[in-house]
């Protein structure tokens, strides 16, 4: 096999537990983990502590086994992308079907358990997860629109109404607002991320939106995106499952988001688009993490304390 006409080195074989564990997306999945435990924390039905372990463990299996299949398939791709080079398979460290197998049978087990220990609407809801992501999204959306970070978010943005459903049986519309933040939040995170690494995703063909539909474009869909999604992000208070502190810490939060999102669209294009973008990813990231870190660590205190 080559890499961008650079012969590859055939290690299969040689692959060790951390190049398992890679395939897992490890940064991906703690995303993941996190925000299905909001999900299952922020519930109004208390679970076992013991069965909501294992609940999180199957749904970080679960996304996992999508990481992999994702690895399995877009492996001719992640030979041409810098960043992606270095993975399993185009590394030579494993074979297609080893990672086919390893992906499928992670999925299987995770269903299968979610279903047997904790309720089987939640296992169907994974299972349909892991679909999304492996088939709606990188098999099919990924190389035929530049929507597809739009749509195919939706499989970032179901853990937190897994970890819901696997306390409740079921979902509410205080878990599809928890979805809406992550699918809302999907489009500005990764479209400033595709502004400074283009040729990446030219080299690979990959139809970004700031690839076929240009700079401008992409930087104003992020600002409606980033406007919207600071919305949703203090909707949680306003329907009552969350108190005053997340209310203006997420407002607070939204705020900046914007703030970033409307310096890159107003930047000039090159370096300084660049620079905006670079910053609006980052702060995504410290967004992102922070909303649902406070509205899991109040939910805690307000039960602990009783109000």
């Amino acid at each position: 096999m080559t890499t961008a006409g650079t012969p590859v080195e055939d290690n299969t074989g040689k692959a060790c537990s951390a190049d398992y564990i890679s395939l897992l997306k490890p940064r991906v999945m703690s995303l993941v983990v996190f925000t299905a435990l909001v999900g299952l924390v922020v519930a109004p039905v208390a679970v076992n502590p013991l069965l909501g372990a294992l609940a999180i463990l199957c749904i970080a299996v679960g996304g996992g086994a999508s990481g992999a299949l994702n690895m399995w398939y877009d492996a001719d791709i992640d030979r041409v992308m810098k960043r992606t080079r270095s993975r399993p398979i185009p590394a030579g460290l494993m074979t297609h079907n080893e990672v086919l197998a390893f992906g499928l049978v992670l999925s299987a087990c995770s269903v299968f358990t979610m279903g047997v220990f904790i309720n089987w609407f939640s296992a169907l809801f994974l299972a349909f997860t892991i679909f999304f992501y492996a088939v709606v999204y990188t098999i099919w959306l990924k190389r035929s629109t530049p929507q597809n970070i739009v749509i195919g978010g939706a499989a970032g943005a179901f853990p937190p109404m897994i970890g819901w459903a696997a306390a409740t049986g079921g979902i509410s519309a205080e878990s599809i607002v928890l979805f809406l933040i992550i699918f809302l939040w999907t489009p500005p995170h990764f479209w400033a991320l595709s502004l400074f690494v283009k040729t990446d995703y030219e080299a690979a063909k990959i139809p970004m939106m700031a690839n076929v539909r240009g700079e401008q474009s992409t930087k104003l869909q992020s600002f409606a995106y980033a406007v919207l999604m600071a919305l949703c992000g203090v909707a949680p208070w306003f329907m009552g499952f969350a108190g005053a502190v997340y209310g203006v810490a997420s407002a607070v939060l939204g705020l900046v988001f914007v703030l970033f999102a409307w310096r890159m669209w107003r930047a000039s294009a090159g370096e300084l688009t660049i620079r905006a973008a670079k910053k609006l990813f980052f702060f995504s990231l410290v967004y992102l993490s922070s909303v649902f870190g406070v509205l899991l660590v109040e939910t805690l205190l307000r039960r602990w304390l009783g109000f």
